[in-house]
């Protein structure tokens, strides 16, 4: 017979309980124009935010726009932004993403999702970053690696994609929540949720996390087997 399904964690519950803990959560990427938190979100890709703060002001102090950043030298910008990690494939985005701004938008980052994703490097995810934190318009829920883990543990998607997980949440995510839930999951993933060694005993979602469910059942299982 197949174990019984344990239930979602209620939405405003779970919201209410972060509210708390993080509701002064923001974008942890240190930026003050639209084009700086954008750069910053392509060079953030398998990347800490800390260092990625590092890395931006020598890129803007180099490349003060985005005439600058698409005539970026070759080797320059690579050099610069090496620690970040996959530079060759970053620099590329950046200088593709720069040139279609000066192309198409006059060097300025476009409002809209339909004309950021059309930038080079640009997904829904770092759309959603400029949208979210620039104009308060995000076009969904950013989903990051965090995000995408903490999602499924509390049963709102079973989805690893994060196109699809990202839709999943935006059904059942107030639209007004959308830019401050990514930031409180994140903080919730790298301080409590964490990918191998979550500290359940801590959490303030442990009463109401299907996972935790799970995981209480194992052990009971466990335990009678001895």
């Amino acid at each position: 017979m197949p174990a019984k399904r344990l239930p979602p964690a209620p939405v405003s519950e779970t919201l209410a309980r972060l509210e708390h803990l993080y509701g002064d959560a923001s974008c942890s990427l240190d930026f003050g124009r639209p084009l700086e938190l954008l750069v910053a979100t392509i060079l953030s890709a398998q990347c800490t935010d800390t260092r990625v703060n590092i890395v931006t002001p020598e890129v803007f102090k180099r490349f003060p726009d985005a005439v600058a950043l698409a005539a970026a030298p070759p080797g320059t910008l690579e050099e610069i932004i090496r620690s970040t990690g996959f530079f060759n494939a970053k620099a590329k985005s950046l200088r593709g993403m720069a040139k279609k701004l000066v192309e198409k938008h006059g060097g300025e980052v476009p409002r809209t999702m339909t004309e950021l994703h059309a930038l080079p490097g640009v997904g829904r995810k770092t759309a959603n970053v400029v949208l979210g934190n620039v104009w308060g318009t995000p076009g969904g829920v950013v989903v990051d690696t965090h995000v995408g883990r903490l999602a499924r543990r509390l049963g709102w998607t079973k989805q690893t994609n994060p196109v699809k997980a990202e839709r999943d949440l935006n059904k059942i995510i107030p639209t007004e929540r959308w830019t401050w839930i990514s930031h409180a999951l994140i903080q919730h993933g790298r301080r409590i949720c964490s990918s191998q060694r979550p500290k359940c005993n801590l959490c303030t979602l442990a009463d109401i996390c299907p996972k935790m469910g799970v995981e209480k059942k194992k052990k009971t299982k466990k335990k009678k087997r001895k």
